[in-house]
Formats: C-alpha cells, sequence, structure tokens
C-alpha cells in the first residue's frame, strides 16, 4: 500500500509587485493556514517517510510550516525542481521513481499540476485544490513505479475554509 498526499501551497503574497513568481511569500493568511491544516494532518497520519516540495519560496515555506506540526526534520525535505509548474507527465515520472522502501509521501506544489495530478491518479473531477487543500491517495500497489492513470482511490481532502 502507498500512499501520496499533494498540498498545494498556502496563501502567497502578491501585493509585491516586480518579484518574480518563483520567490513569492506567504502572506498573512498563508502563514496562519498552513501551520493549522498541519496540525489538522497531524492528527490524522503518523510521521510521513518523506515530505517533498517544490523550492519555490512559498511552497517550500508551506512544507516547512507543516513538517513542524508532523515533528519532521525540516532538513529532511527534499526539494524537486521539477515540482514547479509541473505537468502530469513530470509529477508522475517523479513519483514512479520514488523509492518502494517509502510508503507515505507529502508532497508540496502548485496548481494547476496538482488539481490534474490528483484527477489524473483518482479519475475525480476536482475543478481546483484550494490553497493550503491536502488531497490524501491511496494505491493497492507495491511498487510507485505501478502508479499509474485511475490507479488510486481519493480517501481524504481537506483545506482551510472547510474548518
Amino acid at each position: 500500500m502507498k500512499t501520496l498526499y499533494l498540498i498545494r501551497h498556502a496563501k502567497s503574497d502578491k501585493s509585491v509587485y516586480n518579484m518574480p513568481d518563483f520567490d513569492r511569500p506567504l502572506n498573512e493568511r498563508g502563514l496562519k493556514d498552513a501551520p493549522a491544516m498541519g496540525v489538522i494532518l497531524a492528527r490524522k497520519i503518523t510521521k510521513p517517510d518523506l515530505i517533498i516540495s517544490s523550492p519555490a519560496l512559498r511552497a517550500h515555506t508551506t512544507a516547512k510550516l507543516f513538517a513542524e506540526k508532523l515533528v519532521y526534520p525540516v532538513d529532511n525535505i527534499r526539494l524537486c525542481e521539477t515540482i514547479y509548474e509541473a505537468s502530469v507527465s513530470s509529477l508522475l515520472k517523479l513519483v514512479n521513481n520514488l523509492e518502494d522502501e517509502l510508503n507515505t509521501i507529502i508532497m508540496f506544489g502548485h496548481n494547476p499540476g496538482f488539481t490534474d495530478f490528483f484527477n489524473y491518479l483518482t479519475d475525480n473531477n476536482l475543478i481546483n485544490l484550494p490553497t493550503c487543500g491536502i488531497v490524501k491517495i491511496d494505491f493497492d500497489l507495491e511498487s510507485w513505479e505501478m502508479i499509474s492513470h485511475g490507479t488510486g482511490v481519493s480517501t481524504y481532502i481537506d483545506y482551510p475554509k472547510n474548518n
């Protein structure tokens, strides 16, 4: 059994002009929502085997805020450049190449890639994964390499406005 959590970065600050998209920080709401959602997730799962994040500031900051609540070492967060502006095929390639001894993975990234990837893996029709939204996908498979279209089952969806 493999479990993948996709978490969209928390709300970012769009008020600073002339800043590259990659470098946008979280805004006040994002800095509040991420730890709160981290606490909610920590009540549902034990420590993940791996946290992977886009290196974009808003995603990496969200990952660190969640990691603190999950008692996961922030220094162990694996940054993966391909998550930033990723397509379904690049996200699938990343997941297919994960080490099979890892069973529970949390990935932090961006839309539209995460919403599209969730729908691809689960045959759902989610319109938009909200900022700081969490989706859990379970796979009745022994290897990440076997994950493909429709092989996952959505077992949990949550987001800040739901709480």
